[in-house]
């Protein structure tokens, strides 16, 4: 979107002296000259008209407009009468410097990319509303920088509807307000470091960006799954000091934790006297069966639970939540405070307003079904191109996981997605620990139209085909 512009007037970074030897229009001349040169006015930049420098400087105009026609003489600025100034798009410099080479990004028709919410469907009018409501009822003192751990009117918001919708127990001013999960589970990280935790059980398949969790200085466990979720005898022989799990929809395998691995690992944490970091990232978005609740409501001193609003509106506003036992609250506060100073407070309120209104549960209501309509037609153009694959992990969030039949090798059918313009992403680049077994592709459909569905899923067949098709060649 064009950003409209305005007649304004605009400063530059210009000093003079007016004791110098110099005169007053080459000082401005040579400062000109040499922002150009060095390419801190870039070509094409407006700079102030020559009433406004004169005024910002202290000098006669006159002096102004010879200095900027001696420039343009010169080929440094491009002058227009009725015009703003602006530096030539061909100013001499005194090297060109080497531009950063764009990097190559494949055409994406057919976007699969899992744990990604439908972007089109962000509630711009709803936002719009909440936003115009928290500006014209905030408090002058709530523009500071108050509150640094979270804005007490969205963790009250917070913490009546992880009660009511998730089961979460806590009281709000257990409640800190990130930047997103990838903030919150370092602020965790760090929280548990300063306790004395060195290694980090966690799930394997599963994320696949450990960078803030290696950087606060744990060494990471990886712990493999079956169909319950996480298994405890592993978790046992892992020899962690903590532990992060997905239990109400494992990523990315899709498998929920059963209630008897639950209490386990519950009893797991009790034996260990430590923690849990509960990632309930997709939770609200199931469509085949009952919710599941929170972990943490089983053991709420034992369970640091993580949300994140990137999933129910849109990455882009970077507000996630974590609620954390209060023998651990303090130590993720002071880490808080070392990181940043919180998150937007005016966002903050329009999100608690969001809550409050009822308008999140409206707009969840409708992207559940929106999601249950494009999974439906993913599982039936799957059914229809791909017979022979097994599709896991449907009865909730935002991707299905597809297992191959044969000895397909996933790395190359990636390849040659890509190449067709297809993205997605496969159970490989989620695994710690490299191990054999069917090719799995994770399809996200959150974000496919219905209509579309049934071709990308062709698109993709014929990119599996070929796959075999050049391994085949290569064997022979």
């Amino acid at each position: 979107m064009a950003i409209k512009v305005t007649s304004r007037s605009l400063e530059i970074l210009i000093a003079i002296s007016h004791g110098a030897e110099e005169k007053l229009g080459p000082q401005i001349e040579s400062q000109l000259r040499k922002a150009i040169r060095t390419g801190t006015l870039h070509p094409g930049a407006p700079i102030p008209s020559t009433r406004d420098l004169a005024t910002q400087l202290g000098v006669s105009r006159p002096i102004v407009v010879d200095a900027y026609a001696q420039l343009a003489a010169e080929g440094y600025l491009t002058l227009r009468q009725g015009a703003r100034p602006r530096v030539s798009a061909s100013a001499p410099t005194a090297a060109a410097r080497a531009p950063i080479p764009a990097r190559a990004e494949p055409r994406v028709r057919f976007d699969f990319l899992p744990a990604v919410p439908d972007l089109a469907s962000f509630p711009r009018a709803a936002w719009l509303a909440a936003t115009r409501d928290a500006l014209a009822t905030m408090r002058d003192a709530e523009l500071g920088l108050s509150d640094p751990h979270g804005c007490a009117v969205l963790r009250e918001a917070l913490a009546e509807y992880l009660g009511r919708a998730r089961g979460v127990v806590c009281d709000a001013e257990q409640i800190v307000i990130t930047s997103g999960f990838a903030q919150g589970r370092a602020l965790a990280a760090r929280a548990l470091v300063a306790r004395g935790a060195k290694r980090l059980a966690v799930e394997d398949p599963g994320y696949s960006e450990w960078q803030t969790i290696v950087a606060a200085g744990l060494k990471l466990a990886p712990v493999t799954l079956d169909e319950s979720g996480m298994r405890i005898d592993a978790l046992e022989r892992a020899s962690a000091d903590a532990v992060l799990v997905t239990p109400a929809h494992q990523f990315p395998t899709g498998v929920v934790m059963s209630g008897e691995r639950r209490t386990a690992l519950v009893g797991w944490l009790r034996a260990r006297e430590t923690v849990a970091i509960e990632d309930d990232y997709d939770a609200e978005f199931r469509y085949d069966r009952a919710p599941v609740g929170a972990l943490q409501s089983l053991e709420p001193e034992r369970v640091i639970y993580c949300g994140t609003a990137s999933k129910m509106l849109a990455p882009v506003l970077r507000i996630g939540w974590l609620v954390v036992p209060y023998h651990l609250l303090r130590a993720v506060q002071a880490e808080q405070l070392l990181a940043d100073y919180g998150v937007s407070r005016i966002e903050q309120h329009a999100l608690a307003r969001m809550f409050a209104s009822g308008e999140m549960d409206r707009h969840l209501r409708r992207m559940r079904s929106r999601y249950r309509a494009r999974r439906d037609a993913l599982l039936d153009a799957l059914a229809a191109e791909l017979p022979e694959a097994e599709v896991q992990g449907i009865a909730a969030g935002l991707h299905a996981t597809v297992v191959l039949s044969g000895d397909d090798d996933e790395r190359a059918i990636l390849e040659e997605a890509r190449r067709r313009g297809i993205a997605l992403e496969i159970l490989g680049q989620h695994r710690l620990v490299p191990r054999a077994g069917s090719a799995t592709l994770l399809l996200g459909y959150a974000r496919m139209p219905e209509a579309t569905m049934r071709v990308a899923v062709r698109e993709l067949r014929d990119a599996i085909r070929s796959a075999r098709s050049t391994a085949a060649s290569r064997i022979g």
